[in-house]
């Protein structure tokens, strides 16, 4: 893909560097692109500490930071927080913070007296690191770009579940027999839009969660007897909510499960109960690689890196991102 660039843009080259959580992401963003990797090296020294040297100039460049905060978080977050000061340190145009999964995002609110809102802090931390701008997807809830005095972009994952389900064979000739079910009411703005893409009717799982770790089902909304229902959720953590609702669903009649999740963290037991759990296929997005332990067959990754790639060409050529939703929704449209 060629980098276009306009004249009236205010800063200079184009620079695209890979902290250590998003190696193969960053590497497939470059090759849309037709650039290559900025020359950096991220370590550790003897007490841990995280050590970032850049091996290239970025003076007046307009450098981009691929690196999600996924686990280990902090280390991450870390090397993110580093790698930022050393870009403004040497005099970058503008940096571009592009966070494909965003830790910390489930801590925004006060939901007991005395806790933090750390996903606050985290946004105040990146901006005084000295990053101009942030760029991430699906967040756990979207007013966390409110938390950001510098501009945020937020990419939807549900699109390119929906080019998927749109062609997957299996369905029909049509999604006619096919129903969207969100695993909770928190997720419910964002599995009605993918319904409405889809054009099929929105089923509910009433969630209560007992803690961090358990959650319980009281009731169930909507039609899906002998149906196809896809589960749309944007964390994957232990698993235990996804595969319950799962189960919820197929005690309702459902023909089949499908689920569809934006961030595989998968920790704990996860692969296991994804594995025993009713669910057909698991289609996740590589905004967090995925060791080979925990590649499932049921698990089918599709790769943002276009849609990253296409994100950065607009930001750098000061575009509207926008755009790129309404191209989505046109060649839904279209089919």
């Amino acid at each position: 893909m060629e980098i276009r660039t306009k004249k009236s843009n205010i800063v200079g080259d184009i620079k695209i560097f890979a902290a250590s959580a998003n190696k193969q992401l960053s590497q497939g963003v470059v090759k849309h692109l037709g650039l290559e990797l900025g020359k950096a090296d991220t370590s550790r020294f003897s007490d841990g500490e995280v050590k970032v040297v850049v091996n290239e100039t970025v003076r007046g460049s307009d450098v981009f930071i691929i690196q999600s905060t996924c686990p280990p978080v902090n280390d991450h977050l870390m090397e993110l927080l580093i790698m930022i000061d050393a870009m403004r340190r040497s005099s970058a145009g503008r940096i571009t913070a592009i966070i494909p999964y965003y830790g910390y995002a489930r801590q925004d609110r006060r939901a007991r007296s005395h806790d933090p809102i750390s996903a606050k802090l985290v946004a105040d931390m990146i901006t005084q690191a000295g990053a101009n701008r942030i760029l991430s997807m699906d967040l756990h809830s979207p007013q966390i770009q409110g938390f950001f005095n510098i501009p945020m972009d937020h990419l939807k994952g549900f699109y390119l579940f929906a080019q998927h389900y749109k062609s997957k064979e299996g369905f029909g000739d049509d999604l006619s027999n096919v129903v969207v079910v969100s695993p909770d009411f928190g997720s419910v703005a964002r599995c009605k839009a993918f319904a409405n893409i889809l054009q099929v009717p929105l089923a509910i799982v009433d969630k209560r969660r007992l803690d961090d770790k358990k959650s319980q089902i009281d009731h169930f909304i909507g039609d899906v007897e002998g149906k196809y229902a896809i589960l749309l959720d944007d964390v994957l953590a232990t698993g235990g909510s996804l595969c319950n609702a799962a189960k919820t669903v197929m005690s309702q009649g459902a023909k089949a499960v499908y689920a569809c999740v934006t961030h595989p963290i998968l920790c704990g037991d996860a692969v296991n109960i994804i594995n025993d759990s009713p669910i057909e296929e698991l289609l996740v997005l590589d905004t967090i690689e995925l060791s080979p332990e925990k590649r499932l067959k049921k698990i089918k990754i599709l790769s943002i890196a276009q849609y990253l790639g296409d994100a950065i060409n607009c930001i750098h050529n000061s575009e509207s991102i926008g755009e790129l939703f309404n191209n989505f929704v046109n060649s839904f449209r279209d089919r």
